[in-house]
């Protein structure tokens, strides 16, 4: 048995009869760092990694370098990525990687040419193969310990830099870590995870390895004295570790994925076996409260139907998602203002995050133009009735729904339950969000705004005209 094993395993058989895992909410880039260091600190086996992106970034390359450590003592590290996010410079950062004999890369549904004009023409030619990604998001170590949630690798992930994305991960121990392992290898198996040695000329050379290793060691070095030493000072988590104190919740839970072969079906195609399928009952169930975090959304018509109806049953719907300022992708915001109207109509609440959220402090210069200076939703999270809670990679929008694979975990456990619900309650207070509501039939924000506020003026602009287009479908 490994380190963690040898952890874990007796707390597992000692609480629910050992079907019960164990799991500790990481609501902080500086906990969810911590906890994927630690776990590749103690691995002894196996590190299993699922994103849609990995920035080779000072985080990122803090993460890469203790991989390297890990498989140096004989972990065998796999790393599957999404091919949409890894673009020319970050190909040979990722193949580089794969030059190491325990460590394996693979890129999931990747464009046959790898830059320029002729990756734009396979995007035109071949747009409704490669516009399916693989948005899932999985950390695993030994089989026995998992992260699921909604960060990917990088600074704006982990509360590092100026781009602060207020998301929330988890971190499981226990069966539920078998639950993800098993998603993980139907994904690493599938036909759409191609080996990056099979990609041309960003196949890794060896005999380069050593020299990128030296220059990557070197870089973090100079780093450690920063955010290494920084996350694991002030981390709640890392001090938890040390008072050997870790606070867990233990609870039944389900590892709920779409499968890879989701690409092989036409676009929009309703599964019960889809991740949105085996989601919706637990919404339909809600009797009493339920909370959408969705940094994303778009629910469309039937969406707004779907909230509709949980509200005359009685439920309370809140929905937390981006305002116009502090969305990062400004054109899913055009498909989602159309429904905001209906939605409060029907007695829906909505609330959009401020671009000064919490750890972002510094305001912009110019209310022209969104610089990066920001905070920006990025979790995704849904709680019913206060009972259980959802979290993963999906957002309420079509490309999550119907176009990409999406993966999370449900876990039955009103503890971790009512840590969430704060959660959204902090991010949806007035301090931190704006509520949306109606007065004389028309739109206003917390503050008296009448207008998209703090937006500039060629957002608004943009959102406004691509609102009337037919473009749901594509975000």
């Amino acid at each position: 048995m490994t380190r963690l094993e040898r952890w874990i395993a007796p707390r597992v058989a000692a609480n629910g009869a050992g079907t019960h895992s164990a799991f500790r909410l990481l609501p902080t880039g500086l906990d969810a760092f911590v906890a994927r260091a630690v776990l590749i600190e103690l691995a002894e086996r196996t590190l299993d990694l699922q994103y849609y992106i990995f920035h080779p970034d000072k985080t990122g390359s803090l993460i890469v370098d203790r991989l390297i450590a890990a498989a140096d003592r004989g972990v065998r590290v796999r790393v599957l990525l999404d091919d949409w996010g890894t673009l020319d410079k970050k190909d040979e950062s990722v193949a580089g990687l794969d030059a190491h004999p325990k460590i394996e890369v693979r890129l999931f549904n990747p464009y046959t040419h790898r830059s320029g004009l002729h990756r734009l023409g396979e995007l035109l030619t071949s747009f409704n193969r490669v516009n399916r990604r693989m948005h899932n998001k999985q950390f695993i170590a030994d089989g026995i310990a998992t992260i699921l949630g909604g960060r990917n690798i990088g600074d704006e992930y982990f509360g590092v830099g100026e781009l602060d994305f207020q998301d929330v991960d988890v971190l499981g121990a226990g069966p539920v870590a078998g639950q993800s392992t098993a998603s993980f290898e139907t994904y690493w198996n599938s036909q759409f995870a191609v080996p990056i040695t099979q990609l041309g000329k960003f196949a890794p050379d060896p005999a380069v390895f050593p020299v990128a290793r030296a220059q990557l060691r070197d870089r973090c070095d100079g780093l450690r004295d920063s955010i290494y030493e920084r996350a694991l000072r002030e981390s709640h988590l890392a001090q938890d570790l040390r008072a050997d104190d870790l606070h867990v919740h233990w609870a039944d839970a389900r590892v709920i994925a779409d499968p890879p072969e989701k690409l092989t079906q036409p676009a929009g195609t309703q599964n019960d076996t889809y991740l949105g399928g085996q989601i919706s009952p637990y919404a339909r169930a809600a009797r009493s409260d339920l909370l959408v975090v969705s940094p994303y959304f778009v629910p469309r018509k039937t969406g707004v139907e779907f909230f509709a109806s949980r509200r005359e049953d009685g439920v309370s719907v809140r929905v937390l998602t981006n305002s116009l300022a502090a969305t990062d992708v400004w054109l899913v915001h055009a498909g989602y203002m159309k429904y905001r109207r209906p939605l409060l109509e029907r007695g829906v609440r909505l609330y959009e995050l401020r671009p000064e959220a919490a750890a972002a402090t510094k305001r912009r210069a110019s209310k022209v133009t969104i610089g990066s200076s920001r905070a920006s939703l990025h979790g995704k999270t849904f709680v019913f009735d206060r009972t259980s809670v959802f979290i993963g990679s999906v957002n309420l929008d079509p490309r999550s729904l119907e176009q990409n694979t999406e993966v999370g975990v449900l876990v039955s456990s009103p503890e971790l339950a009512e840590e969430v619900a704060a959660l959204f309650d902090r991010w949806s207070s007035p301090d931190l969000a704006y509520e949306v509501t109606t007065k004389n039939g028309h739109l206003q924000w917390t503050g008296g705004y009448t207008e998209e506020p703090e937006a500039g003026f060629w957002r608004p602009l943009g959102a406004k005209l691509f609102s009337h287009l037919p473009i749901d479908s594509l975000i």
